[in-house]
């Protein structure tokens, strides 16, 4: 969602209020595709600071769907994010979310998810995982394949062994 500050840009001291929706259906970056399950409405506090500075705040709440580290199953993921934000409008910063006098509120999300999204998300504590050999899921069912893990460094003496 995008949203036009020129008002309040052009009146020092101001400080406004507005409610806005995140438009964000999907999370993408090098980790992966997250889509956003739930949303919640998102209050943005702007305050033109003596003419000299942009405050930027705000807090809202989304749910993205991340896979097990483990298990690869989705988990409904809740992310709390939190945004203050100073910009300079005297010298502006090449940013993303803030083009002239419009801010993009789904950039600013974006990052802001960026930042918090975790490394790793398990299902639950004790996660068995899936199988290496098949691919089934240990939580779920069990196999029969062999799961003894070998060091790779013995694995010249295994094969001597093997071969007698």
């Amino acid at each position: 969602m995008k949203t036009d500050i020129t008002d309040l840009l052009s009146i020092e001291n101001l400080t406004e209020e507005r409610q806005a929706m995140p438009g964000l259906i999907c999370f993408r970056s090098r980790m992966g595709e997250f889509p956003v399950t739930k949303k919640e409405p998102f209050t943005l506090k702007l305050e033109n600071q003596e003419g000299r500075y942009l405050m930027i705040s705000g807090e809202t709440d989304l749910t993205l769907a991340v896979p097990c580290g483990r298990c690869l199953e989705e988990v409904q993921t809740v992310m709390h994010l939190v945004i203050e934000r100073k910009v300079s409008l005297k010298e502006p910063e090449e940013e993303g979310w803030l083009c002239g006098t419009v801010l993009d509120v789904d950039k600013l999300l974006y990052d802001e998810i960026l930042l918090n999204l975790p490394v790793r998300v398990l299902c639950r504590s004790d996660c068995k995982g899936i199988c290496r050999k098949c691919g089934a899921n240990l939580n779920r069912e069990t196999c029969s394949c062999d799961r003894t893990e070998l060091d790779p460094r013995m694995a010249a003496i295994w094969d001597v062994f093997n071969q007698g």
